[in-house]
C-alpha cells in the first residue's frame, strides 16, 4: 500500500516550474482569484489522523499570537495590584482571555482561507490543507467565544467579560470583514484588538477602567504597525498577489518605513507617559527609555536601507520589546511594593 502522502511532500509553490508528473501538467491545478497559486496534492492532506486534526484546530487558534496578547495581561494585573494578585484571578482571565482570543483567531482563518492559499507563509494552515473543514472551525469558534464569555463572568467580573467579547468582535468584523482587504490602514484600526488585553488585565483586578489602562491600551495600538508593517515589507509580495492592502504593498517601502519612525516614536512617547500616570518607578522608566531608543534607532535604519532582510530582524526585535517592557513593569512593581 503506497504511504499516505501529506503537505508539501509532492507538488510545487507557486511559481515553480512543475515537475513532469506534478498534478498541473495533468490538468488539476488549484485556482484562487482566477490563479494558479499551488497544486492541489500540496494543499490538501489526505486523510489526515486524529492528531494532525487536534493539531489542526490548535493552530486555528494562533497560539503564538496568542502567547504575545498574554505577555501584556498578567504584568498587567501586577500593575492593577501593586503587586501579585491572587493566583485564581491571574489563572482564570489567562484561560478567558486564551479562549476569547483562540475564538477571534479561528473565525479569522475560516474568512481568510482563500488568501491563505496563496500566500506562501500561510498556505499550509489546516483550513488550506484540508485538515480542518470550515463548518468545524465556526463550531470550534463558537464554543472558545461561550466558554470564554461564561469563564470569565462567572470567576472575574461582567466588564472583563465584556471587554474579551468587544475584542473578539472588533477583530471579526471590523479588521478581517471590512478592513482586511479594502483599507491600507487596516492593521492601524483592527489591529486595536490586539490591545484590549491590557483593559482586561487591570478590569480583572479593580473591577474599573482608569487612564492608566487606557494610556497603555494605546501603547500596543501604536506598537503594533510598526510590528506588523515591518513584517508584511518582507512579504509584500505574498500581500500584493492576494490583493490584500498592506501598506508595504500599496505604498512601498519608503512610505512604510517614514510611517513605521512616526508610530514608533509616538510609541515611545506613550510607554513614558504611562510612568508617572501609573506610578511607575525608575526600573520601569529606564526600561521604556532604553528599550525604546533602540526601537527607533531600528526604525530609523530601516528608513535608510528599506530592506526586508532588516526589517525581519524589527520584527523580531519588536516581540522582544513588548515582552521586555512588560517584563520591567513586574519587576519594578514588585521591587518598589515589596512583594
Amino acid at each position: 500500500m503506497a504511504p499516505r502522502r501529506t503537505l508539501g511532500e509532492t507538488g510545487t509553490a507557486a511559481g515553480d516550474a512543475p515537475s513532469a508528473d506534478a498534478p498541473e501538467s495533468r490538468g488539476w491545478p488549484l485556482r484562487l482569484h482566477g490563479r494558479i497559486v499551488v497544486d492541489v496534492m500540496s494543499t490538501v492532506v489526505l486523510a489526515p489522523t486524529f492528531r494532525q486534526r487536534i493539531t489542526g484546530f490548535v493552530l486555528l487558534t494562533k497560539p503564538r499570537i496568542i502567547e504575545l496578547l498574554l505577555v501584556t495581561t498578567v504584568p498587567t494585573q501586577i500593575v492593577a495590584a501593586r503587586g501579585v494578585p491572587a493566583l485564581s484571578i491571574m489563572v482564570f482571565t489567562v484561560i478567558g482571555g486564551t479562549l476569547a482570543a483562540g475564538g477571534a483567531h479561528v473565525v479569522n482563518m475560516v474568512v481568510d482561507r482563500d488568501i491563505d492559499a496563496i500566500m506562501g507563509r500561510t498556505r499550509n494552515r489546516p483550513l488550506v490543507t484540508g485538515v480542518v473543514k470550515p463548518n468545524e472551525a465556526l463550531v470550534f469558534a463558537v464554543v472558545l467565544e461561550v466558554a470564554a464569555f461564561a469563564l470569565l463572568w462567572s470567576t472575574i467580573n461582567l466588564i472583563s467579560a465584556a471587554l474579551a467579547f468587544a475584542a473578539f468582535a472588533w477583530y471579526v468584523f471590523v479588521y478581517t470583514l471590512w478592513l482586511k482587504r479594502t483599507s491600507s490602514r487596516n492593521i492601524v484600526i483592527g489591529g486595536a484588538a490586539g490591545a484590549v488585553p491590557v483593559l482586561i488585565g487591570w478590569t480583572s483586578v479593580t473591577g474599573e477602567l482608569a487612564w492608566a489602562p487606557v494610556i497603555l491600551f494605546f501603547v500596543i495600538v501604536y506598537w503594533t504597525p510598526p510590528h506588523f508593517w515591518a513584517l508584511a515589507m518582507r512579504f509584500s509580495d505574498d500581500y500584493s498577489a492576494a490583493d490584500v492592502p498592506m501598506l508595504p504593498s500599496v505604498s512601498g517601502y519608503h512610505t512604510t518605513a517614514v510611517r513605521i519612525i512616526g508610530y514608533t516614536v509616538v510609541l515611545w512617547a506613550l510607554t513614558l507617559v504611562f510612568g508617572p500616570v501609573a506610578d511607575m518607578g525608575i526600573i520601569y522608566l529606564a526600561a521604556a527609555l532604553v528599550l525604546g531608543g533602540i526601537f527607533l534607532g531600528f526604525a530609523w535604519r530601516l528608513k535608510q536601507t528599506e530592506s526586508p532582510k532588516l526589517a525581519m530582524k524589527m520584527f523580531g526585535y519588536s516581540i522582544t520589546y513588548v515582552t521586555l517592557l512588560f517584563g520591567a513593569m513586574v519587576v519594578d512593581q514588585l521591587v518598589r511594593w515589596g512583594h
